[in-house]
């Protein structure tokens, strides 16, 4: 079997990434792949790597957020970068160890300038005109029949159980918060997803709080989080958010998220000192995003799996 035309599709859709994004002042940026630190996440896992005898591990990294961050802060400007990403345990039709992600930063920016670049990008790249955009409540609402903004950790659960959706075992001691943000996670990759983008990307915007990543809260909703994510014909294609430039924030959230890895008995992660050093007056505010290549270009030859669209795997 020839790989010409995989190898073709992926090049016309890259050349069209950069166009969208050259056009809009963006300037593509490359960062390294190895570093001592990493962002740590309570959900994903970075893969460790020893070299030269050192008993501190570098760290495969598992989004080009960190490193991009630290050139925010220096005056980069708006950015954009394709990275090979790499994450353990993840192989499945969507994921894999390693993948390409495509992430960028646009100081000043809000999610409605983000909404604008996402149209653009779908319009280039899958032919798409325009998306839609709906709330966290609106979505879980009309599909899963409860509203996560005001749902207690007993209803959300009710509702997982009334789908009839399987969800992990609780760690032992596992917070009412934890369980609350599990029950969440579950319906959305299980009842609401598959619902979303069908015939037009769909942004999902206003998180709840718990659900904020490093996205700052909502000043007039405090309960509400700048974040979204974009949907296409039911695959999780991007996310992304207003970004809090605050170091005391940022350090917060890594402590809660390390708190959840650690209530799992999973590694817990260093905590990444030169990006919080970073997150100071000169940290600027606006939106970051990463959205997946290969989901993109699988969508794009309207394949089912990335390995379609892919000449390796992380088998290689």
């Amino acid at each position: 079997m020839t790989v010409r035309p995989i190898l073709e599709l992926r090049a016309r859709i890259r050349r069209g990434l950069r166009d969208v994004f050259e056009r809009r002042g963006f300037v593509e940026v490359d960062t390294p792949v190895l570093s001592r630190e990493v962002l740590p996440e309570a959900h994903i896992d970075p893969i460790p790597v020893f070299l030269d005898g050192d008993d501190r591990p570098r760290f495969l990294q598992a989004s080009p957020e960190a490193l991009m961050k630290r050139l925010l802060a220096r005056d980069a400007g708006p950015i954009y970068q394709l990275a090979e990403s790499f994450r353990a345990g993840e192989r499945g039709r969507q994921h894999d160890v390693e993948f390409c992600l495509l992430e960028w930063y646009e100081p000043g920016s809000t999610l409605d300038d983000a909404a604008g670049l996402l149209a653009a990008i779908c319009t280039a790249t899958l032919g798409s005109h325009g998306i839609d955009r709906m709330t966290c409540r609106d979505a879980f609402t009309s599909h899963a029949g409860v509203d996560p903004l005001a749902a207690s950790t007993a209803e959300m659960e009710s509702a997982v159980a009334r789908h009839g959706v399987a969800m992990p075992v609780p760690a032992v001691g596992a917070s009412v918060a934890d369980r609350w943000d599990r029950a969440f996670e579950s319906l959305l990759a299980e009842v609401v997803q598959p619902h979303l983008g069908r015939g037009r990307p769909t942004m999902l915007v206003d998180w709840p709080a718990s659900q904020a990543a490093f996205a700052r809260l909502d000043p007039r909703h405090p309960g509400v989080a700048r974040r979204f994510e974009l949907f296409v014909e039911g695959v999780e294609l991007a996310n992304g958010w207003e970004e809090d430039p605050s170091r005391e924030t940022l350090a917060a959230r890594i402590a809660a998220a390390n708190g959840t890895r650690a209530a799992e008995r999973r590694d817990v992660l260093p905590v990444p000192e030169r990006l919080l050093d970073a997150h100071g007056g000169t940290m600027p505010e606006g939106v970051g995003a990463a959205l997946g290549f290969d989901r993109l270009v699988m969508l794009a030859a309207g394949a089912d799996s990335i390995a379609a669209v892919r000449c390796f795997s992380g088998e290689a």
